[in-house]
């Protein structure tokens, strides 16, 4: 009897032992989907962010472009009344050139 006794316990070790490796291995899955789930939920976040990043960036330099382009179009029209007040006030000289010009030939 003893020796039944004996092979009971060692057949009820093996089974507890064969349970516990069970145990261990679902724990372990467990964690390594869980893991998983959580490293999808990190990476869907920082995409999000990237994008919000991304989009941040976007609305910055399409500001600054547009203050750019109105600072290159105010410099232009600046310049443009500029050179067209410096061509009116030179017309009455080349009227006088021409006419100049004109009467040499004449009388050339």
């Amino acid at each position: 009897m003893a020796k039944e006794k004996i092979l009971s316990e060692i057949k009820e070790a093996e089974d507890n032992a064969h349970k516990m490796v069970d145990d261990g291995n679902k724990r372990k899955n467990d964690r390594i989907a869980s893991a998983r789930a959580e490293a999808r939920e990190i990476i869907k976040q920082a995409e999000v962010d990237a994008q919000k990043s991304a989009q941040s960036a976007m609305k910055s330099a399409e500001e600054s472009i547009a203050s750019d382009k109105a600072k290159i179009i105010e410099n232009g029209a600046s310049e443009a009344k500029s050179i067209a007040s410096s061509a009116s006030s030179n017309v009455d000289e080349a009227v006088n050139i021409i006419i100049n010009e004109f009467e040499r030939a004449i009388h050339a």
